[in-house]
């Protein structure tokens, strides 16, 4: 009797401690979720198309960044002799080399797309106001790391695509005043981009920047928490609530299973771009930078490179105060705030698709305030002077939709900010289409 009892007890101890995990990890799991969530949310926020999923998807790409990159550091070289053949070999000799570094390379691209859109909807419901300054500001810094991690993970295959945008990026930071080539001495350890620069670049890249990110999105997280948990109109009343656990987390694993399914479809369908190994001596014709970098090199094209770099940095310190001149918050968690609210915003799309273009051929092809004011020093007459018409075409811009459309401080702040964005878009889409050798304007039909 001893022994079959002891058989048994044998038999049913491994059931026991297996069930017991189990209900371990669902409780670890459960209370992970509830930490990033409330315990019940209102039904509208359980809408899609209130949050598109944007900042869900962008952690969720960070995860795979993350792991991706981790994996593709026990194949990579970071020497100018070895790093363009690592990659190579990476793609051609490794089991699912090739996918792993495409994966990488179009999840790292995406993620600029999505933290941009996931900007644009928070601004769009007004979610910066109500307190939320503060996690408004660290997300403008958030998006900075992400263009960061995408810049300095340019370089490391070390073909002639990443040698020579890397070389033209580059070049803008020595016309900021004071820091400019400090910094770029900096990244580069010299004049040009050689042996020191790759080497700063992946250190960068992979030591410095992830956990900063990885620590600005924690914070960014509780912030969200600790403001109230995602924003909603106030003028909802008695609305109704469901569990957090099954009903928004099976909608962000659905989220969450496309993205992957998409993301590695199109990775196996388009891979990870590879040019010839960088020379130095031989630079391509145009010698582009990154793509999200394509807008700012526009303008460069139609001013003075300090007048270039001071308008995004004067917008992105307007951006970062915007909360702080916010008065009303009724219209929080409302899209575009009001029917005057979208007109404006209908009005701004539409301005932000047909003036810059307008703008960029006039100045292609008839204005040339150097040779008109040939007197007046280039910094002048080619950046000052552009600088100032374009802060005050926009202050007109936000002046006819105070004025015009009748919309209120907060409408037509947000009229301008996606006048803006679109603004960004169009340029951006003129530099990938419009340019071609030396820059030239290039029909591309």
């Amino acid at each position: 009797m001893a022994q079959t009892d002891m058989k048994q007890k044998a038999g049913a101890e491994p059931a026991v401690p297996r069930q017991v995990e189990r209900n371990r990890m669902r409780a670890v799991m459960n209370n992970i979720i509830l930490h990033l969530h409330p315990t019940r949310v209102p039904a509208p926020a359980l809408k899609f198309t209130y949050t598109w999923g944007l900042g869900g998807l962008s952690t969720l790409l960070v995860v795979i960044l993350v792991a991706t990159g981790i994996l593709l550091m026990f194949r990579y070289d970071a020497s100018v002799e070895r790093a363009y053949t690592s990659i190579q070999y990476l793609e051609t000799q490794v089991m699912f080399g090739a996918l792993l570094r495409s994966v990488h390379h179009w999840a790292a691209n995406l993620l600029i797309v999505t933290v941009f859109l996931h900007m644009l909807r928070v601004f769009s419901t007004g979610s910066y106001k109500q307190g939320r300054a503060t996690n408004w500001i660290v997300g403008l810094l958030l998006l900075l790391l992400v263009i960061s991690f995408n810049f300095t993970g340019y370089l490391l295959p070390w073909d002639q695509l990443a040698y020579w945008a890397i070389t033209v990026a580059t070049s803008l930071l020595g016309y900021i005043p004071l820091v400019g080539g400090i910094i770029n001495h900096f990244l580069l350890g010299g004049s040009e981009v050689g042996q020191v620069a790759l080497r700063n670049f992946y250190a960068i890249h992979v030591a410095l920047l992830p956990p900063l990110i990885l620590l600005g999105m924690a914070y960014h997280f509780w912030r969200i928490r600790k403001d109230g948990d995602i924003s909603q109109p106030q003028c909802q009343e008695n609305v109704e609530k469901f569990t957090t656990i099954p009903y928004l987390v099976q909608i962000e694993l659905a989220a969450a299973v496309l993205l992957i399914v998409g993301l590695f479809l199109w990775a196996m369908s388009v891979p990870a771009p590879l040019e010839a190994l960088a020379n130095p001596a031989h630079p391509p014709n145009p010698a582009k930078a990154a793509w999200y970098f394509l807008g700012l090199q526009e303008l460069l094209l139609h001013m003075h490179p300090l007048a270039a770099l001071m308008l995004p940095a004067i917008l992105l310190t307007a951006l970062a105060l915007v909360p702080f001149g916010e008065q009303r918050s009724d219209d929080i968690g409302i899209y575009f705030r009001s029917r005057i609210g979208k007109r404006v915003a209908l009005v701004a799309a539409l301005l932000g698709l047909a003036l810059p273009p307008t703008l960029v051929l006039l100045d292609e092809f008839w204005v040339d305030f150097p040779t008109w004011l040939p007197s007046l020093p280039t910094l002048i007459s080619n950046g000052l002077i552009p600088l100032l018409l374009t802060l005050g075409g926009l202050a007109v811009i936000y002046g006819a939709f105070r004025k015009g459309l009748k919309a209120n401080r907060s409408e037509a702040t947000l009229g301008l900010f996606l006048f803006l964005f679109i603004s960004l878009i169009v340029l951006t889409l003129i530099g990938i289409s419009f340019r071609g050798p030396n820059m030239a304007w290039v029909w591309p039909f």
